[in-house]
């Protein structure tokens, strides 16, 4: 059994996770916050200029130049923001993996010592149950490994994925002058 020490610490531990998981996600909103303020600002000060260059254009042909010109910086621009977007993203996403990494970690490790504990003061006879139990957490930790595993193949697929997609989408914004 966990004495009133462990407790303690068991819950001091995972208050200190959480605090660092919020700094982390608060972190994230702030980095996010900025994005969008630079974005719009920029989007604000090429719209002025966009404006005063379709202003002083003198006949339709020039108009149009002037709009064809526009699309590739656009398409540019939005792909660099989604890059951008997702890097925060996902840098504050691999902070959440790291902490529940540790903690599912911490906990089984905690569930094994119990198991062990408990087997050590079982009764005579019960071996076949102990053996049973400790099989049982032993196959339920391999299972969560092989998820975690899968999880993180997932990711790292849906990563590349998402980086094959922006490195084809900038040079095809680029054609369209």
């Amino acid at each position: 059994m966990m004495t009133a020490e462990q407790i303690v610490a068991s819950h001091k531990a995972n208050l200190e996770t959480l605090f660092g998981l919020t700094a982390k996600a608060f972190e994230g909103v702030e980095k996010m916050v900025e994005l969008n303020l630079s974005v719009a600002k920029a989007a604000l000060d090429e719209s002025a200029n966009n404006t005063q260059a379709a202003l002083s254009v003198k006949d339709a042909q020039e108009l149009l130049a002037m709009q064809a010109n526009l699309f590739q910086p656009l398409a540019e621009k939005t792909a660099a923001y989604s890059r951008h977007l997702y890097d925060i993203a996902s840098g504050t996403n691999s902070e959440f993996t790291k902490a529940f990494e540790a903690q599912a970690a911490a906990a089984q490790k905690q569930f094994a010592s119990l198991v062990d504990s408990a087997a050590q003061n079982a009764p005579a006879g019960s071996e076949q149950a102990v053996a049973m139990m400790k099989g049982a957490v032993t196959a339920a930790n391999t299972a969560f490994e092989s998820v975690q595993k899968a999880v993180k193949q997932a990711t790292d697929l849906a990563e590349s994925n998402l980086a094959a997609v922006a490195q084809t989408a900038a040079p095809k914004a680029g054609k369209k002058k």
